[in-house]
């Protein structure tokens, strides 16, 4: 029994350090890019947007799709690093443990 004691605090450690990365997430930004960097979107850890720059020549009202395309092609890029940083800090909390497939954290 002795074992299972330890288990259940290692458990709950990892439950209050989940929680607090949660918390973190909200105050990281990380920047996607697209177009050479014409299109950039800024998104907190939580993935909501924060920000949106485009480059003023990209505001030709007969190209709106090519604008529309590097907008969403930025979002995905910002979005993809956002799960990239999220899986790193999972990593570093469950020591490289592998979490079943389909379980993603934060919730």
């Amino acid at each position: 029994m002795k074992n299972l004691g330890q288990m259940m605090k290692q458990a709950q450690k990892m439950q209050s350090q989940m929680a607090e990365m949660q918390e973190k997430l909200g105050d990281i930004t990380i920047e996607g890019a697209a177009g050479g960097g014409m299109v950039k979107v800024t998104l907190s850890g939580k993935q909501e947007m924060k920000g949106l720059k485009i480059d003023p020549s990209l505001m030709d009202p007969e190209e709106t799709e090519v604008l529309e395309d590097l907008i969403i092609a930025a979002y995905n890029d910002a979005r993809s690093k956002v799960d990239q940083h999220v899986q790193d800090e999972m990593g570093k909390l469950t020591g490289g443990m592998q979490l079943p497939a389909g379980f993603k954290l934060p919730f």
